[in-house]
């Protein structure tokens, strides 16, 4: 199985290609991003630009791939509506139609958010960008497409956020996770198992197009497939 990933350097990106790396069934991964992970492998191609969606120039490299995990993403604080659209709707749709057309057989993965609006209608903006992002991206002629919306994720092997205030967040709650995990099941998960679910929805796929916390962590757990 050869993978792309999206945004590998970036706290979801890098519980993803930990995995990735690990599996036997993995051959090659090609990691694209603005940054590159640091990592060494004998699996592990690097392409890193600024603009990641500008793949004009690289799309002989992207060919003869089985699946992508985009992996990127960015918090809406601090952002208006149209420029969070624009990092979040238009670079995913932008990359997700350029991989599709070079690889029409593909399993494209996305990395959405618990509580994300799939009516595009409601109050939170970012709830109603990521719905429009997965409605386009389920509508999209992939062979199979599955968006993921985990909630509170809790890093694992020394991965931190890039975001400053994730970082303290992390830092304060982690400590705490244990409880959350007994007291809200549904709700929080780690880099570890959102990564491990990732690579069990390319093995064995799910009848659901959409899938929230509660099913990342079964997916995680048992290694079985959802599709019955």
């Amino acid at each position: 199985m050869k993978v792309v990933l999206f945004g590998a350097s970036g706290m979801v990106g890098r519980g993803a290609l930990r995995e990735l790396l690990q599996d036997a069934e993995v051959e090659t991964v090609l990691a694209v991003g603005r940054t590159a992970t640091g990592e060494r492998n004998s699996k592990l191609k690097e392409l890193v630009q600024e603009d990641v969606g500008d793949l004009h120039m690289l799309e002989g490299e992207l060919e003869g791939y089985d699946a992508c995990l985009f992996c990127l993403g960015v918090s809406a604080a601090g952002m208006s509506e149209s420029d969070y659209k624009r990092v979040t709707y238009d670079l995913t749709l932008k990359v997700a139609q350029t991989l599709e057309r070079l690889n029409p057989k593909m399993t494209f993965v996305y990395v959405s958010g618990g509580g994300t609006d799939a009516t595009e209608r409601g109050r939170v903006m970012w709830a109603r960008v990521k719905g429009a992002t997965e409605n386009a991206l389920l509508a999209m002629p992939f062979q199979r497409a599955y968006m993921l919306r985990p909630g509170f994720i809790r890093p694992l092997h020394g991965i931190v956020s890039k975001t400053r205030w994730y970082r303290v967040l992390y830092a304060l709650v982690g400590p705490m996770y244990p409880l959350l995990k007994r007291w809200f099941p549904g709700q929080v998960t780690t880099t570890e198992e959102l990564g491990r679910a990732m690579l069990n929805l390319l093995k064995k796929g799910s009848r659901s197009g959409v899938l929230e916390n509660r099913d990342i962590v079964a997916l995680a757990g048992s290694g079985v497939s959802l599709q019955t």
